[in-house]
């Protein structure tokens, strides 16, 4: 789904609570990474990881 790196993937972290982040799906397939603490979604542009709690989309 993502192209970001399982290693890479299990050292990020969010940013607004600092919980792990699991690989997801936006509302148009797009991938992205899940919070597993808060309800954040963070897109991934490119294979990068955009970690912005500004731009992170709330899930329901």
């Amino acid at each position: 789904m993502t192209t970001i790196e399982s290693w890479l993937r299990e050292i990020l972290r969010c940013p607004s609570c600092r919980s792990e982040l699991v690989d997801g799906s936006g509302p148009e397939g797009t991938p992205e990474l899940h919070c597993t603490g808060c309800s954040l979604a963070y897109r991934i542009d490119d294979g990068i990881p955009v970690l912005l709690v500004d731009e992170a989309r709330t899930r329901s």
